[in-house]
């Protein structure tokens, strides 16, 4: 059995060596010269050989390229060439048959190859090889053949170099890694869109994989149409070369061209190899200089504004003392009320003092339960009349035990942390798994990276955008440093029972705070593994936190003024999930599905009439199978019976504003249905953000109050950084709603230190932005910490 096998598999050598003898009568050999055209015949009778030599040098690379051109019209069989070198076989026919989608099938009569040059130990040596040409038609058919010597085979780096190139006339030239560097990046351009091509690195070896339908076979390749630029190490080629090849297909359909047959043009591509110096330790000083450098700031202006505030306090506490000798006792509840009952329109300060504090500040937390967080039920009717009030200070809204408070809204820390840990985890998994793809198979297709600005650094292959992402970890972390600094300086005051901590200033809870840190960290981790491997697959990694980011930024916002009616964790991030899970079916579902659009913007438009409900009321109100009832009856008593305004004119400014805001944003997706929906979704984020925040600096200077240099100073400052961001933000670099080979149309060359693109720059400056916007929260009712909580307007 053994030798039949060996029989059957050396049967098919032995009849291809017996069919010269058998097939071909006349075999005609012929020296040849390069560089000379030879028009010659040959039919089923006859077989030509070619006979070649040329010297070839250990220091000098020549490349030999072999064209052939079919002059018969009508041609019975193809005609086959062969190349027989010293160490390789080349064979092709012509016409050359290349396939298509769908298999279609395209001709060419003009075909063009590169001998595949293999390397030599000897300095210099004279090497043969044979062009045979054979063809099975009986009738003779016509044909030239010219082989000449590419003297620009050997690319150089910074020096460009032109070409053409068809899909039966691919291009492949040779590089060689000069002394003292180790990366260097490719790149080809071309004056025309299409036809698609693909470019492809190498290694030295035969046979050269130069057709469309194996260039994929073997190295990287990524499609282009006007663009393309690979970034190639010294350590993954041993021979310290490699060759690029250049291969126009037969369609346009992988570069989103349409899918018809283009003729044979010659488009013209520029060749260049740039080498990258030593600037990848200069990138890592420089990004962690600027980011440290915000370390030290705040530092000194920590130690200047502790010195300042301790001499406020001070002053603050002795009035404070002052007025309770002066007033003997405390108001009521009830003379609160009337008080403010009697007040008609003024937004200055009001003249009263401050409720007692009842409860000790030193019992233990120990004995809070989480059933405890918000409940009043023990006077839930002076809840409806508080709540309801046409004025309401923060003295109204802070009713209940702060310690109840505290621990409510540390969930907001605990529960981002957690949902962090399980999202990341996979995340960081998935990432890796894609980068180990792209490495593995070399296609550059995956991936879409700005290819004229990607440094890669061990498996990772841009890890200039990775690295830019360092300064949402650094300030994140920053920002909860300066959180715990607070936290602890205010624990201490509460534990001497100041009465400036205890009586004045919006209430101190921190937990969102910790929250926004958090999630501002991971958006630079987040954002890192998106920049792995990015695409429209794995967007959602960059933009999750981002909605987390806004939406804690608006729950901040309202609950300085609102802390016994705010949010609690989990409704708050079980919104935020959905928000996560209606960006998801929208990156999935949403291009162009006009259902999806419909029901998208009814729940939009719904929940923003839900929401506006809620803040209207301040939560006084039901959602049950009464509630057509209770519109209805408010219709007819405030619009039918008597036409009378709104009692809260403030609220509903702000409300019907952002009914407009929103509604606009729901009209606008349904009629153009953008492709980026998570950038849509984020940007409705934004803008309520944007128009509260708008709100509450107009209302918050209406009402009297000032707003401190320090915050004065992180606004103008957040503000300028927020616009220089976006300029960069909106270069677009890449982008995954297209084909790879029209996003690379989008590339650009770094712009900062050879090693940091646009959107790099946009990495930087969002980052030091969101902080600013971080600390603008944080310091922009500083002003109010020595005012009685009784003092201060609720908007």
């Amino acid at each position: 059995f053994y030798n039949v096998l060996l029989m059957l598999r050396f049967c098919p050598v032995l009849l291809v060596l017996m069919l010269p003898a058998c097939g071909a009568s006349v075999v005609i050999q012929r020296d040849a010269q390069f560089d000379v055209t030879y028009d010659d015949t040959v039919t089923s009778d006859n077989q030509t050989i070619y006979s070649y030599n040329h010297t070839v040098s250990r220091n000098k690379t020549e490349g030999v390229r072999v064209s052939v051109e079919l002059l018969s019209e009508s041609a019975q069989s193809p005609v086959l060439f062969v190349v027989r070198q010293k160490q390789a076989v080349l064979s092709f026919q012509v016409p050359l048959i290349l396939r298509g989608l769908y298999q279609r099938k395209y001709q060419y009569t003009q075909v063009g190859r590169t001998l595949c040059q293999p390397p030599t130990k000897a300095l210099a040596e004279t090497q043969f090889f044979y062009l045979d040409v054979s063809t099975l038609s009986s009738a003779g058919v016509h044909y030239q053949l010219r082989v000449s010597r590419v003297d620009s085979f050997t690319l150089q780096t910074d020096k460009k170099f032109s070409f053409n190139a068809t899909p039966s006339q691919p291009q492949f030239f040779k590089y060689m890694f000069p002394d003292g560097v180790d990366t260097v990046i490719v790149k080809v351009n071309s004056q025309k869109n299409f036809p698609c091509s693909v470019m492809s690195i190498q290694d030295i070896q035969c046979p050269v994989y130069d057709l469309d339908n194996n260039v994929a076979f073997i190295g990287m390749y990524q499609t282009m149409t006007t663009t393309a630029a690979i970034t190639v190490q010294r350590k993954d080629f041993p021979s310290n070369s490699f060759y690029v090849v250049v291969v126009v297909k037969t369609e346009d359909e992988a570069c989103g061209g349409p899918l018809r047959f283009y003729p044979v043009t010659l488009p013209s591509f520029v060749h260049s190899v740039c080498s990258l110096a030593e600037v990848y330790v200069m990138g890592m000083l420089f990004c962690l200089g600027i980011f440290m450098s915000f370390y030290l700031l705040t530092f000194l202006v920590a130690c200047v504004e502790n010195k300042r505030y301790g001499t406020v306090f001070e002053d603050a506490a002795l009035n404070l003392k002052h007025d309770a000798t002066d007033n003997g006792s405390t108001l009521s509840s009830e003379a609160v009320t009337d008080s403010l009952a009697s007040t008609d329109g003024n937004y200055g300060y009001m003249d009263r003092s401050l409720e007692s504090v009842a409860r000790s500040r030193q019992e233990s937390l120990s004995s809070v339960e989480e059933d405890d967080y918000d409940t009043l039920v023990d006077i839930d009717s002076d809840k409806n009349i508080v709540r309801t009030k046409k004025f309401l200070c923060v003295s109204d809204l802070a009713r209940k035990d702060k310690r109840i408070l505290s621990k409510k809204y540390q969930i907001y820390f605990w529960n981002i942390a957690t949902i962090a840990v399980f999202y990341a985890l996979p995340v960081i998994q998935l990432v890796i798994t894609y980068q180990t793809v792209v490495n593995v198979t070399g296609n550059q297709d995956i991936c879409y990276y700005n290819f004229l600005c990607a440094h890669p650094l061990g498996a990772l292959s841009s890890f200039n955008n990775i690295l830019s992402n360092l300064g949402y970890v650094l300030l994140g972390l920053l920002f909860l440093l300066i959180i715990l600094q607070r936290d602890i300086l205010h624990n201490r005051a509460l534990e001497r029972n100041e009465s400036t901590a205890v009586e004045c200033g919006i209430p101190k809870h921190f937990g969102l705070y910790y929250a926004m840190g958090t999630a501002l960290m991971m958006e630079g981790l987040l954002s890192a593994c998106y920049h792995v491997c990015p695409n429209y697959t794995n967007f959602q990694f960059d933009t999750s936190f981002m909605y987390m980011i806004a939406g804690l930024c608006m729950l901040k916002l309202y609950q300085k003024r609102h802390p016994d009616i705010n949010a609690s964790a989990y409704s708050a991030y079980a919104c935020l999930a959905a928000v996560i899970f209606f960006s998801v079916l929208g990156v999935v579902f949403g291009k162009g599905n006009t259902v999806f659009w419909i029901v998208f913007s009814v729940i939009h438009i719904l929940a923003t009439l839900l929401l506006s409900t809620q803040l209207y009321y301040m939560g006084r109100w039901r959602l049950d199978s009464g509630i057509l009832r209770r519109m209805l009856n408010v219709i007819y008593t405030d619009c039918i019976r008597q036409c009378s305004g709104p009692m809260y004119i403030d609220r509903m400014v702000l409300l019907v504003m952002g009914n407009i805001v929103n509604w606009s944003l729901a009209a606008y997706g349904l009629i153009k249905r953008p492709n980026d929906f998570a950038s849509y979704l984020l940007a409705i984020a934004i803008c309520n953000l944007l128009l509260y925040f708008a709100f509450y600096i107009i209302m918050k200077l209406r009402s009297g109050e000032r707003i401190q240099c320090l915050a004065l100073v992180c606004i103008l400052f957040t503000a300028v950084v927020w616009g220089f961001a976006l300029f960069f933000f909106l270069q677009g670099l890449s982008t995954w709603q297209k084909t790879p080979a029209e996003s690379r149309e989008h590339n650009r060359e770094c712009i900062l230190l050879s090693f940091f693109d646009d959107h790099d720059i946009w990495h930087f400056l969002s980052s030091i932005a969101m902080f600013g916007s971080f600390l603008v929260l944080l310091t922009m009712d500083d002003d109010l910490d020595t005012v009685q909580r009784d003092k201060i307007y609720v908007f």
